[in-house]
């Protein structure tokens, strides 16, 4: 059976260490912020992206990795004669997954391009599950397989602290934006089926800390928790408090909390916090 790599793309919010520890290909977005061309935590880390969008005149812009990057690292890991299985953010948010698969088409490898339909943390759920098959010798096809069925039992929640960077992206009407600032709305959505659905606002953190509590105890009923993530754009101190109320909940230890990449802070803006798990 022949050896199966795994790569991603930089939404999917993991550490260097893990990465590297699974020997997982990362294969960066790009945006530019005021005239300067970036490379998603290439070229700059979260915290200082979050220091210059703050200061920016205009909302960055992101783009997803040309066919040629994807194409040029999968040459190179399929070179020893492996196979490739390429995971991704939802394609109903970026192109990257069709940059991907237009790659896989070219390539001298054997590339299978998966769509995760989620970003960040749940992405990252994917992408470890696949990882960890591929050092046991699963087969591409076992391990998409597998795949499919944490798709299906992932969950995501966002709730976005400030309208201010839909507007700029225009995804949102400044009027909207206005009686939601005046009203201190916060919107909390979820991702389904790789698009984002808004579900209810709330007035306060305190309101989006039970919500999305209760939420996951719903969720997770008579089910056994497999993973647990917050990620978050530049709110460290609400991320806490929500991993402190879950613990509180269900008693689940294990819970990572990370600053989320740059393409997605573009989108979300500063203060927002996603809630991501899946279960068997």
């Amino acid at each position: 059976m022949k050896n199966v790599k795994i790569v991603t793309d930089s939404t999917v919010d993991l550490s260097k260490e893990v990465l590297e520890e699974h020997g997982i290909e990362v294969v960066p977005l790009h945006f530019t912020i005021d005239g300067e061309a970036l490379i998603d935590r290439v070229t700059i880390t979260p915290d200082e992206f979050m220091k210059k969008m703050k200061a920016a005149k205009e909302l960055p812009k992101s783009s997803q990795p040309s066919a040629g990057e994807f194409l040029c690292a999968y040459d190179r890991l399929g070179e020893d004669g492996s196979e490739v299985l390429s995971i991704h953010m939802s394609g109903e948010l970026s192109g990257t997954v069709r940059s991907a698969q237009h790659a896989a088409n070219m390539s001298k490898a054997n590339v299978t391009v998966v769509d995760s339909q989620f970003i960040s943390c749940a992405l990252g759920f994917q992408v470890l599950e696949a990882a960890q098959l591929a050092k046991e010798g699963k087969s591409v096809a076992d391990i998409v397989s597998r795949l499919q069925n944490v798709r299906r039992h992932t969950r995501l929640y966002v709730m976005l602290d400030t309208l201010e960077n839909l507007v700029k992206g225009g995804r949102v009407g400044r009027g909207k934006a206005l009686v939601g600032s005046l009203l201190n709305i916060k919107p909390i959505a979820a991702l389904d089926d790789g698009m984002y659905t808004p579900i209810t606002n709330v007035r306060s953190y305190s309101q989006a800390v039970k919500y999305l509590t209760n939420q996951l105890i719903s969720d997770i009923a008579n089910k056994t928790v497999r993973r647990v993530a917050i990620a978050h754009s530049d709110a460290l101190a609400l991320a806490e408090r929500l991993k402190q109320s879950i613990i509180g909940a269900i008693g689940y230890q294990h819970l990572d909390i990370v600053q989320t990449t740059p393409v997605i802070s573009i989108h979300t803006g500063a203060g927002a916090v996603g809630l991501m798990y899946y279960t068997d």
